[in-house]
């Protein structure tokens, strides 16, 4: 798994609650993390996920590969990293980093998403607007 490029930057604040009895960020909080970081993806591009479940659509986890490779402590200011590796008809994959303010990795992952009628919960295709916007070669 190669580090994420400069595509979408979201900066992160670590606080008290996201931190374990060792005083490092907790494991799982490095996903909610990236979930933010996608979220505010797309709002950076004009798409409201309040909008998009009001179409019965909805982006989905279906895989995900992660390391971590060094842990985040109380008040770091941290920056996660998002471009878009992957991106087909119904899914699409993002690589994903957590950085220092050195540049320093401490996460990353390769989450894959899939785009679902989350009526019928089947996969459905990823509306025009968001798939010529997420084609463009800075993302």
């Amino acid at each position: 798994m190669e580090a994420a490029p400069h595509g979408f930057e979201w900066p992160v604040t670590v606080y008290y609650e996201d931190t374990d009895a060792g005083g490092v960020v907790y494991h799982s909080n490095y996903l909610k993390y990236f979930e933010r970081a996608r979220t505010e993806m797309l709002r950076s591009v004009g798409v409201s996920q309040h909008a998009l479940l009001e179409q019965n659509i909805g982006f989905v986890v279906r895989h995900m590969d992660i390391d971590f490779l060094q842990g985040a402590r109380l008040d770091d200011q941290l920056v996660v990293r998002t471009t878009i590796a992957e991106l087909k008809k119904a899914s699409l994959t993002f690589c994903q980093e957590i950085v220092n303010p050195d540049s320093k990795t401490l996460c990353r992952a390769m989450v894959k998403v899939a785009c679902i009628d989350n009526q019928r919960m089947r996969p459905t295709a990823i509306p025009q607007a968001i798939y010529m916007e997420f084609s463009r070669s800075d993302r």
